[in-house]
């Protein structure tokens, strides 16, 4: 159950960051309260990740795949397009998350 709790606190994340995009520094109400709650969402979310996953390991995937789908959103959406060693280390950071769950120890699998 944990994983599942992780991809939605990786979703509603994601959501709730480019609802803070969309905000225009809380200007807009309903950007902001989608922020809000989307972030309190997400840390509810992610605590309950933290009762199966070791906390190392749970933010490490969180924040990695967050960024890279922040990213990948925002290159569509807002013609925010990254560079070649911004793709690179989000390459790297994907890697990284393979590694840590095919291969680490630490994780239930």
């Amino acid at each position: 159950m944990g994983y599942w709790y992780l991809a939605l606190a990786i979703g509603t994340e994601v959501i709730a960051t480019l609802a803070l995009k969309e905000s225009e520094g809380f200007k807009n109400l309903t950007s902001s309260i989608i922020c809000i709650i989307g972030y309190a969402t997400a840390f509810y979310f992610l605590s309950l990740v933290l009762k199966t996953i070791p906390v190392g390991i749970a933010y490490a995937v969180w924040a990695g795949m967050g960024i890279v789908l922040i990213a990948s959103i925002s290159a569509i959406l807002y013609k925010q397009l990254p560079d070649i060693p911004a793709i690179i280390g989000m390459v790297l950071i994907l890697a990284g998350v393979v590694v840590i769950n095919v291969f680490s120890k630490t994780v239930g699998h």
